[in-house]
């Protein structure tokens, strides 16, 4: 991992000088070599700007960063051993870098610094912010005098060692290694620190071993720990946060152009001959940072299409991807997983074909929403929740690295993804149907429904609960080298007798439905969780409810044609108990059925579509358009 980000970084230009870290600086005090009562504030920009940085090498409380510090070391209104140590270090740089002088006039002038103080003030720069020092327009950190100065100055400090004892674990040269090494920064928003986390860290004697002290126990350069750090630095910046857990990924090389999205544009003829080798050996310095380029923003799409639904083109380079978080001031690495893009893209094409299932109206597939949207379903469930986006850093911190690497690497789900999918499904199904909210949304949902129609809502399980358990069952089994039979719609030939008690509970509430408008507590609301448990002791519960249900209707071919084929299928044993296995079958042969039965097909065949059953059929057609734009704007 080490390895991989150091070369990242020395790839893109990204390693600082010996002594030096990218900083923030807010203000700049710019002043002039012609006119020593000038000072003017000018704010820094946005962008950060190399500073030399003392780091560990400060060894106590009497030392600070030279240059650039915080505006309470430069001005403060006492003196201390920082301050002094500041300007002590400003009167050395003098004899380097001559406009210094113009920074040391300042303090013969008490007048001047109380100006400066009120400029700073007026700007709003807290003393806590970190400020520089401009002289006749030009910053005094961009001075090569000053830089050379700078790497003669810090000797003084460092601890060398006569002889070379340890080789560095990041470039495997022999080194004299740092006792500690210097803090990342950009996890303040996933639990880290402010100043920054360290990822090197032995502070306790358990972590220690053959007597080494501090980080000589994982020894590293201050050279190839500043590349690691200005990598990390830089990754961390625009990477996307999820559960609680910073994701970073980054990738190794340039693609060709056969792998190139836009080279395979239909509307471009850019494909060269197969066997014109000689052509790609001449390819310039910058059509390979054009490529690398393109490979950035390709393997963006690649990562963010397990949230988007994008299909992107095979990438033959290597990707990298950690999971991390900061606790206690420390780094927490919660996963690494390293491989190649094109077994990326192939895994993550899996993931689509496994999530591929009916929607409500049972009409087209579920269509693809965002990866926080997919695993609101795996939270506790709730009618009306406005934070639901907020809980999953607290509920599921523990499960979304597993999940997330399972959809990247083509592997298992954990099993806690079925369970607290079907907790979800259970909650849901046993809510109010009296709420007027249709099944996993909320208060602003479009309603279009009349309130017969609302009652019959809650009675289908949501069908991105359902997706999970899906994937989960298909992986298992493909896992133990089986196959879980499970299509996008419901299938007769399933060899799951617990499969075939979901579909039979979809047809007997259905029945209820038809015979009976209007039921405050149905079928469902009463059975559904038992029946996902125990099916032998609900279902015959069930059958002679359905005979009485059946008396109501005028015709009742259809729905016998329906029982029959279930139970031949069943076969002659209904299980008694159902394990996490069997209970997730039986809450996918429920949600299949019950969308089969509620399309206009099925119910002009048994010759009972209504104006109700039609109004019904549109509000589950918008039902995943509606839950994806909620999603997205409660994100926003």
């Amino acid at each position: 991992m080490l390895k991989a980000l150091y070369d990242y970084a020395s790839r893109h230009d990204l390693i600082p000088p010996p002594g030096y870290v990218e900083k923030t600086v807010k203000a700049y005090v710019s002043l002039s070599t012609y006119d020593t009562d000038f000072a003017e504030i000018e704010m820094g920009g946005e962008k950060n700007v190399l500073c030399p940085d003392i780091g560990s090498l400060s060894n106590g409380k009497d030392k600070c960063n030279v240059l650039a510090e915080k505006r309470s070391v430069i001005f403060g209104d006492t003196s201390s051993a920082k301050s002094r140590f500041f300007w002590d270090a400003m009167r050395e740089t003098a004899e380097y870098e001559p406009v210094i002088r113009a920074c040391l006039n300042i303090m013969e002038k008490p007048e001047l610094i109380e100006k400066i103080n009120q400029k700073l003030d007026s700007h709003k720069i807290k003393v806590g912010d970190r400020i520089a020092f401009k002289v006749d327009g030009k910053a005094i950190l961009n001075s090569d005098n000053i830089q050379n100065w700078w790497q003669e100055f810090r000797k003084q400090f460092l601890q060398s060692k006569e002889e070379v004892d340890s080789i560095c674990m990041i470039t495997g040269q022999p080194i004299n290694p740092v006792a500690t090494t210097s803090k990342i920064t950009g996890l303040r928003s996933v639990g880290g620190h402010s100043s920054g986390d360290a990822l090197i860290c032995f502070d306790k004697a358990a972590f220690c071993s053959y007597g080494l002290k501090k980080a000589e126990n994982a020894p590293v350069s201050e050279e190839s720990f500043a590349a690691v750090k200005a990598a990390l630095d830089s990754l961390l910046k625009e990477a996307p946060i999820l559960s609680g857990m910073k994701f970073v990924h980054w990738y190794d090389c340039e693609i060709g152009h056969r792998e190139d999205p836009v080279y395979q544009c239909g509307d471009f003829d850019f494909f060269k001959d197969e066997n014109d080798d000689e052509e790609e050996e001449e390819t310039t310095e910058l059509e390979k940072q054009q490529k690398e380029f393109a490979a950035v923003k390709n393997a963006d799409r690649l990562i963010q299409s397990v949230e988007s639904g994008e299909q992107t083109a095979a990438l033959n380079s290597n990707y990298y991807i950690l999971l991390l978080s900061g606790v206690g001031g420390r780094i927490m690495i919660r996963r690494y997983e390293r491989g190649k893009y094109a077994d990326l893209q192939k895994n993550l094409q899996m993931w689509y074909q496994d999530l591929e299932l009916i929607n409500a109206s049972g009409k087209a597939s579920i269509s693809a929403c965002k990866l926080k949207a997919r695993l609101i379903r795996l939270l506790k469930y709730k009618m009306s929740d406005a934070k639901k986006f907020e809980r999953l850093k607290d509920e599921l911190t523990g499960v979304a690295p597993s999940i997330l690497m399972a959809i990247l690497t083509g592997g298992r789900l954990p099993d806690t993804v079925a369970e607290r999918a079907l907790r979800y499904i259970r909650s849901q199904m046993l809510a109010s149907s009296e709420s007027g909210n249709f099944a996993g949304q909320g208060k602003n949902t479009k309603q279009k429904s009349s309130s017969s129609s609302d009652k019959r809502r809650v009675q289908i399980p949501d069908g991105r609960a359902c997706q999970w358990l899906k994937v989960w069952l298909i992986r298992k089994k493909r896992a133990e080298g089986e196959e879980a039979f499970l299509m996008n719609a419901y299938n007769l030939e399933h060899p799951s007798p617990a499969y075939h008690c979901g579909g039979l509970m979809a047809v007997y509430a259905y029945i209820q439905q038809k015979a009976i408008e209007g039921v405050n507590a149905g079928v469902i609301q009463r059975y559904y969780a038992s029946a996902s448990r125990t099916p032998a002791m609900v279902l015959s519960r069930l059958a002679r409810l359905a005979n009485h249900h059946l008396a109501k209707l005028k015709k009742t071919k259809y729905f016998e044609d329906r029982l029959a084929e279930l139970y031949c299928a069943l076969g002659d044993k209904i299980p008694v108990t159902l394990n996490l296995e069997e209970q997730s079958y039986f809450a996918l042969g429920y949600y299949q059925k019950w969308a089969e039965l509620h399309t206009s097909k099925a119910n002009n065949e048994m010759g009972l579509f209504s104006e109700d059953d039609e109004e019904m059929e549109q509000i589950l057609e918008i039902e995943d358009e509606t839950e994806m734009e909620l999603a997205e704007d409660k994100e926003e």
